[in-house]
């Protein structure tokens, strides 16, 4: 069977790599612009922005605000790499291990993104948020537009080391966000259901009101862990004969 035709924004992803990422350019260097990577690979300017966003999720990148993409400086590489040479090694547990350290540290990141995000921050989580609601029909960008969501939160806590190891821990934290949205969305009912608990979560950021969002944010992942639970009994019992 033949191997499914990746997306466009994936494509750009691994040109941007092999074009940048892989090639001449130091850490610290800028990007092309978003029209002249479109003009460079021949494509819409929402697939390089998508591209754009995938590799800053990966910690490859970062995206400032009126100035540009630049590649990641060395100092963030070498910390990221010490990271998951220490961090990045469990087995059966991986999932329900990352989830216990995404609940310490996001119900944290929501409380202080809360008291500190700024007007940039509250936007990057909000363009996640739209990006979750017209996504419905598309798993790969629904997926996505989920880790960048709790991923700005990070972002908008100003504490960089959390930064750095929630973008250390980013392929993991894709899988834990793939593995629920794969049980929740299987009925169509609980898809909104998803995005309405995001919703809450962000207007109690944009709101300032901290202790709200500490609390949505740990019923959030607290769910997730449940219904990720009785996925995997259900799973053993109908298995067990």
């Amino acid at each position: 069977m033949p191997e499914p035709r990746k997306k466009t924004y994936q494509v750009v992803v691994d040109q941007i790599k092999e074009y940048f990422l892989n090639g001449e350019l130091k850490p610290g260097d800028k990007l092309p612009t978003e029209r002249e990577l479109a003009n460079l690979f021949n494509v819409s300017r929402t697939s390089v922005r998508e591209a754009l966003k995938k590799l800053e999720i990966k910690g490859l990148i970062e995206i400032r605000q009126g100035s540009g993409s630049f590649i990641k400086t060395s100092e963030s590489s070498t910390l990221t790499v010490d990271l998951s040479s220490t961090i990045i090694h469990a087995e059966k547990k991986l999932i329900y291990e990352i989830l216990e350290l995404r609940r310490v540290l996001e119900v944290e990141c929501a409380f202080l993104a809360s008291r500190r995000a700024t007007s940039e921050d509250l936007e990057r989580i909000r363009e996640a948020l739209e990006m979750m609601d017209r996504s419905k029909n598309d798993v790969e960008l629904g997926l996505q537009a989920d880790v960048s969501f709790h991923i700005n939160i990070v972002r908008a806590s100003h504490n960089s080391i959390f930064l750095q190891l929630i973008q250390t821990l980013s392929e993991h934290m894709h899988n834990t966000i793939q593995a629920t949205r794969r049980h929740r969305l299987a009925n169509p009912e609980r898809v909104q259901d998803t995005i309405d608990e995001h919703k809450e979560i962000y207007l109690a950021i944009a709101s300032g009101d901290a202790d709200l969002a500490k609390h949505l944010m740990e019923k959030h992942i607290t769910q997730i862990r449940k219904e990720l639970a009785e996925s995997s009994l259900r799973y053993c019992e109908e298995n067990s004969n």
